[in-house]
This record gives structure tokens, C-alpha cells and sequence, in this order.
């Protein structure tokens, strides 16, 4: 290996590194955020609902897609919902393709003769995608405030009690629930994703809402005020997280978000790896999408401090640490034999405790939200352990297919919004198997995934010859990530 080589990887090492370091310490400054909001004790302001001139009118709007196996399930849950008919209309924005739309019809007729105000609007095409729905939706909804919700939420009966009073502020535009987790325990995917999701709706959600940064309306369990939307400029389709985008059009219109740990909105984890993967590169393409659409508006804003402004960037920049990940981890052997190789470029390796850092600081940050959702005590701490270093291995695994999600994003490329398939899986005795929205194909990347599974099991065994195990513990969660990665892709199949 040239040493002109080896100065290019350590360079791009580093800086990858540094960037992971920048973003731990913006966690770390969200959890003192955190920590300082938990102590204070807010009264949640309440309405009169046995004075019509309190009760706003509320439109509540179900985005649905195919949603065969849990579209029963939704309606009859929103049609629990406690709220005055003569004040509540429901819109089920159906842009489904496939029989369910005709069992859709049937419910929604059902409903309306229990006198419930629901209409079932069909487009003649997905424009606009998701975004496009409830843009159609908007224009003849006759609140003044939008509730969402997608397919596989169960929001609680009083759920509108605990929200609408927020808006007797004129200044918010927002109001944003806590997503629950109905089948957490399923398997160890579904523990996972509950573990990291808790941490952004505990840790990042209340850091930044609790110190006025800006924060995301999260695509469902939220109310918007109407004025609020379209003055921001509307839902725009030229992103994959639509929420994102029209949150920090919103936020940089000086509007007000409230986000709202206490009041939980029940929901359904993806429960297969290929579910899992396709919201994963929703998300993580969304969130580089925006970053190219919005965070010159952010640096550039007049009514931005500079903390404010510090992770907004950061925050549109969180899917990006999967690439910055990504390079650490395969440049991580040929930095192991540069080392072995240049003995006077040892002082360099000195920057890899950057990583454990990094590292360290999520793990204490973690620990903070696991512990208020899921209790503290010894046994709870043990646990705790367990599920991070899982979480942690297996984000590594997935930061192949994360990263090109990224750089896709970046770079411009436009695709198609691919929806999650639901499951309405309730307990650990309900099956996924015979989903017909389940994708069947063998992808290139879970052929690659397999490649990079092999190529950390030889930075494992490189370790042997070079007398060097610094970093075999992290060539062996790499492994364990990408081979969970890729079988349980396989298994998804069968």
C-alpha cells in the first residue's frame, strides 16, 4: 500500500470520525436538554367541551396504501375517538390499487350510517405520493386543525382532548405525540426499532422542543393547524419525508411545535427485515433530501440563534451518519495494516478514540431514555446492555443500505415512495408469513451485504497475524450486523 494511499484513507478516516464525534456531542448537549425538561412540571391546558364556542372543528386524515390487513383495524379505532360528530370529519385518503379498496368502501358506508362524517376520497393517481393524499385532502377539509394518522396507529379515545387544547396558543402550528409500540416484544427486529424510536421521542424530540430548536412533525400521531400548512406553502412531494420537509418550512415561518411525551400513540413495528429495510431508505434518503433542500435556509435565517441554527444542521444531517459510519467501519482494516506497516504514522491512531467516545457518550445517552421508558435497577441496566450493543450492531449492518440511501438523496436521484408493509401484528402468536405486500426479490445489496459480512470476518481474523485486537471487537459486531442483516433479509423471502 503507497503511502499516498494510506494518507488518503487516514484523512477520510478522520474526518468521518470527527463528524461521528460533532454528532455524539450534539446528542449529549439533547440529553442535558432532556434531563432539565424532566424536572419541570407543565399543566396541560384544557376546553370546555360543553361550550360549542371552545370546540374547534377537527378533520382527521388516514393516508392508506394497499393497507388490506389493518384497514379494518384503523376505522373502527378512529371511530372510538371522543370528540363532538357535530365538530369531527374524517377523510380515509385512499390511494390504494389492489380488492382492499372495495372492503374500504364497504366500512366507511357502515360508519357513516352511525352517523359518523367520513369520506372515503380516491384519486385517479399517486401524485405527489403521500404528500399529494393529504394535499387533496386539505383542500376541502373542513377543519381548521388536520390530525394524521397512517395506517397501523391506534390512537386512545381522549387522544383529541390531549392535543387540540395546545392550540389556544395562536402561536403553534403543531402538536406532536410520542409513538407506542404494540408488538415491541415480536423479535428481536422489533426490539430494536422500539429502542432506537424511543430514543428519538424521548432524547431528540423533547432536547430540541424543550429549548424552542427546531423539531419534525413525525408523518403521523400529530395535529396541524391549518393556517399553519398552508402558509408554510403547503405539502410539497418532492422529498420522501414530506413531514421534515413541511416542519421546517413551518419552523423558519416562526411557527410553534409541541411535542408531547406524555400522550403515547399506540403502533405496529415492521416484523420482517425487507419492511424494515425499505422505511429504513425512506427515511434515511428523506432526511438527505432535506438536508439539500432546506439547510442553506437554516445557516442563512435572520430569526435563528446559533444553537438553534447548530441542530437544525445536525438534525438534517442525522441520516448522513450512516455514510460517515459506513467509511469507519470498511476503512477500519486497511487502517489496521497502515498501522502495522507505518510505524511512524502511529501517533494517527491516536483519533480512533474518537470512536470509542462516540461511543460512550451514546451509550450514557441511551441509557437516560431506555431508563425512562422501560424503568432503572440493576436487572433493567443489564438488559439495557444487551439491546444497545444489539441496536448497535445491527445499525452497523444496515449502514450499507442506509448509505445509499444517503448518497442517493444528496446527489438528486428521485424515486418512488415504497410504503411499509403492515402486518396487524398484535402479539407474539401472529404470523407475517403470507403477506402478499412482502417484496420477494433477492436485491444486489443483500448480495453485497453478504460480501461485507465475509470481508469483517477477515478483519477479524487479520487480527491474528498482526498481534493487534484493538479493533476486533469491532470487526466482530460489524460481522454479527451484517450477517443479521442479510439472513434475516433471506429469511424474508422464504
Amino acid at each position: 500500500m503507497g503511502l499516498t494511499i494510506a494518507y488518503i484513507i487516514i484523512a477520510i478516516y478522520s474526518i468521518a470520525l470527527m463528524l461521528i464525534f460533532f454528532y455524539s456531542l450534539a446528542q449529549l448537549n439533547l440529553l442535558v436538554n432532556y434531563l432539565g425538561y424532566k424536572r419541570r412540571n407543565e399543566e396541560a391546558p384544557k376546553f370546555n367541551l360543553m361550550d360549542p364556542r371552545e370546540i374547534p372543528y377537527v378533520t382527521i386524515q388516514l393516508p392508506i396504501y394497499n393497507e388490506e390487513y389493518v384497514v379494518e383495524r384503523l376505522l373502527d379505532n378512529i371511530a372510538k375517538i371522543e370528540y363532538p360528530k357535530s365538530k369531527l370529519e374524517i377523510q380515509v385518503l385512499d390511494d390504494s390499487t389492489d380488492d382492499s379498496v372495495i372492503e374500504t368502501a364497504k366500512k366507511i358506508e357502515a360508519l357513516q350510517k352511525e352517523g359518523l362524517d367520513i369520506q372515503h376520497i380516491r384519486r385517479e393517481n399517486r401524485q405527489g405520493f403521500k404528500a399529494g393524499a393529504l394535499k387533496e385532502g386539505l383542500a376541502v377539509a373542513k377543519g381548521n386543525f388536520i390530525a394524521i394518522f397512517d395506517a397501523d396507529f391506534m390512537p386512545e379515545g381522549d387522544w383529541l382532548k390531549k392535543t387540540v387544547p395546545y392550540f389556544k396558543d395562536d402561536e403553534i402550528g403543531v402538536v406532536q405525540t410520542r409513538w407506542g409500540h404494540i408488538n415491541r416484544d415480536y423479535s428481536t427486529l422489533t426490539k430494536i426499532q422500539a429502542f432506537a424510536l424511543d430514543a428519538h421521542f424521548t432524547l431528540e424530540q423533547v432536547g430540541r422542543n424543550s429549548k424552542g430548536h427546531f423539531i419534525n412533525f413525525n408523518g403521523t400521531a400529530g395535529i396541524w393547524r391549518k393556517q399553519c400548512i398552508i402558509d408554510a406553502g403547503n405539502w410539497e412531494g418532492d422529498t420522501l419525508t414530506e413531514d421534515l420537509d413541511l416542519s421546517y418550512r413551518a419552523q423558519l415561518k416562526n411557527w410553534k411545535f409541541k411535542y408531547l411525551e406524555d400522550v403515547e400513540t399506540p403502533a405496529e413495528l415492521p416484523v420482517v427485515m425487507s419492511a424494515a429495510r425499505s422505511q429504513q431508505f425512506r427515511w434515511n434518503k428523506g432526511g438527505a433530501e432535506n438536508f439539500r433542500k432546506t439547510v442553506w435556509s437554516v445557516i442563512t435565517a435572520k430569526n435563528l440563534d446559533f444553537k438553534t441554527k447548530f441542530h437544525g444542521v445536525m438534525h438534517l444531517l442525522n441520516s448522513s451518519m450512516f455514510l460517515c459510519v459506513f467509511l469507519v467501519s470498511v476503512l477500519s482494516i486497511p487502517m489496521l495494516y497502515i498501522k502495522n506497516t507505518y510505524g511512524h504514522l502511529a501517533w494517527v491512531f491516536e483519533i480512533t478514540s474518537f470512536f470509542i467516545i462516540s461511543t460512550i457518550i451514546l451509550f450514557f445517552c441511551y441509557w437516560f431514555t431506555y431508563k425512562s421508558m422501560q424503568g432503572g435497577g440493576f436487572d433493567k441496566f443489564v438488559d439495557y446492555i444487551k439491546l444497545f450493543f444489539t441496536f448497535f450492531s445491527v445499525a452497523l449492518g444496515l449502514s450499507f443500505h442506509n448509505t445509499i440511501a444517503v448518497l442517493e438523496g444528496h446527489l438528486g436521484k428521485r424515486s418512488e415512495f415504497v410504503r411499509t408493509p403492515k402486518f396487524n401484528i398484535n402479539n407474539l402468536t401472529d404470523s407475517w408469513k403470507g403477506n402478499k405486500y412482502i417484496t420477494k426479490k433477492l436485491s444486489p445489496n443483500m448480495i453485497l451485504e453478504f460480501a461485507l459480512m465475509i470481508y469483517f470476518l477477515f478483519g477479524m481474523y487479520s487480527a491474528v497475524p498482526l498481534n493487534d485486537f484493538g479493533l476486533f471487537p469491532f470487526h466482530l459486531m460489524l460481522f454479527l450486523g451484517f450477517g443479521f442483516v442479510f439472513f434475516k433479509s433471506l429469511t424474508a423471502k422464504a
